[in-house]
């Protein structure tokens, strides 16, 4: 029952991490409460989008050009495809930080984005409403990723190289020395020399019982397909798209294999508990209403909704990820808090963890997802 690395979470950036780590020869275990993919973290929903020119900061952008040669990467040895290059159009006022900050990080990085005004965001893509006062940037070398079918993926190939992966083990508790580590399931006790924490929303309450209490707050989101005609917009016509509206951030991807329009919002969001259950979609007014009123401004072909679902975001105070080893235990890893929009890194995460138990340090810089900005507040 002794490992090198046991990664509790095999979720998106547990199960990638697993995959490097079994690659390079470390015996791997997986522990993971549900079978992954599975509807109750992040991870599911089909679709995740891929930016190149991040809004969210210009330190995002060699991270996320990793990851899109990662992704490439698992096409490859997979077989499988995971990334639709359908294109990326980020919408908001042309002066405001959104938009600014999208245009600074591809000057800086030399990414193909090509601005558009409103009128001709409307003669390109014929399916989207803008604002006056608004402009979109169009990337075309960004997409979609199949963020289940990745999972999967990821997950064949990490079990191809010898990792254990055992689903229904939910981990009550981490005993820990800079020497060994020992994680307790309800059924079982395992050791290993390291350990990685990659639980999604309930990181939080397992680092809490050994002394890092993490400001992780989960929150409950909802996002919803729609009806819509496939020549304006399924995945050959249409793009994947960022919104800064009036309203809010919202996001959404093309038609694909007809499934219809996907709509979600990234702001807002009700606190939950991870053990709690969570209301299905359409339980709350709100749930329904605010998507349709974005899609009928801002979509007008767009028909009546499908169907919807929830997911759970875990959101840091800046909206920053956490990818660190414990303060003060050394064999002690932790990946937390993507706050929304982590998945799209989860190659380059697994790869950046893989580096860190391995190496003792990773190639990536990952400086601005340091535990220490909260212990020094």
């Amino acid at each position: 029952m002794h490992f090198d690395v046991i990664i509790i979470g095999a979720g998106s950036m547990g199960m990638a991490a697993g995959y490097f780590l079994a690659k390079s020869g470390k015996s791997t275990l997986l522990l993971d409460a549900h079978t992954p993919p599975h509807q109750r973290g992040s991870h599911h929903g089909e679709t995740r989008m891929i930016r190149h020119a991040y809004a969210e900061g210009e330190q995002y952008v060699p991270f996320v050009r990793r990851a899109q040669s990662l992704w490439y990467e698992l096409e490859r040895e997979s077989g499988k495809e995971i990334f639709l290059k359908t294109g990326v159009l980020s919408v908001g006022k042309e002066t405001g930080q959104f938009i600014q900050e999208t245009i600074k990080s591809a000057e800086k990085y030399d990414l193909p984005l090509l601005t558009l005004s409103r009128k001709e965001v409307h003669n390109r893509f014929p399916g989207m409403h803008v604002p006056n006062e608004s402009v979109g940037c169009f990337e075309s070398e960004s997409g979609v990723l199949k963020c289940e079918d990745s999972i999967t993926a990821y997950k064949a190939l990490a079990k191809h190289y010898g990792a254990t992966l055992l689903t229904g083990s939910r981990v009550t508790g981490v005993s820990l020395n800079n020497h060994v580590a020992q994680v307790h399931t309800v059924d079982e006790t395992y050791a290993a020399h390291s350990v990685i924490i990659s639980a999604g929303a309930w990181s939080g309450p397992l680092l809490d019982t050994i002394g890092l209490k993490l400001p992780l707050t989960p929150l409950r989101k909802t996002f919803a397909w729609f009806h819509a005609d496939e020549q304006t917009y399924g995945k050959d016509a249409f793009p994947a798209f960022a919104y800064e509206s009036s309203n809010g951030l919202y996001y959404g991807f093309p038609s694909i294999e007809g499934a219809g329009l996907k709509v979600g919002r990234h702001d807002g969001g009700t606190p939950i508990h991870p053990d709690e259950q969570m209301a299905p979609f359409g339980t709350l007014a709100e749930d329904e209403e605010d998507l349709r009123t974005f899609v009928h401004r801002h979509m007008p072909k767009v028909n009546d909704l499908a169907y919807g679902k929830t997911c759970l975001y875990t959101m840091t105070p800046d909206d920053r990820f956490i990818i660190d080893r414990h303060p003060q235990y050394k064999n002690l890893y932790v990946a937390a808090g993507f706050s929304g929009h982590g998945f799209k890194f989860s190659s380059a995460v697994g790869q950046a963890l893989s580096q860190l138990v391995c190496l003792g340090e990773t190639e990536i810089d990952i400086s601005a997802f340091s535990l220490d900005r909260f212990q020094r507040k």
